[in-house]
């Protein structure tokens, strides 16, 4: 059975994942016009791909 935090941390995980993809798929593609709505989903997927590699990085250490 796992430990709560590293559930947590799997969890998370997945939910950015999800928001990524949705990102990556739907919000920019749908914000084709808007400059500004454009940038900031650039700017979000940059920080979701961030926050992904560190709850792995995380996550890696608390499988070991």
């Amino acid at each position: 059975m796992l430990k709560n935090n590293t559930y947590n941390i799997m969890m998370q995980l997945t939910e950015e994942h999800k928001s990524l993809w949705r990102i990556k798929s739907e919000y920019i593609k749908d914000a084709k016009g808007s400059k500004d709505i454009l940038a900031f989903w650039k700017k979000m997927v940059l920080e979701k791909e961030t926050h992904i590699q560190e709850l792995q990085s995380f996550l890696k250490k608390e499988l070991s």
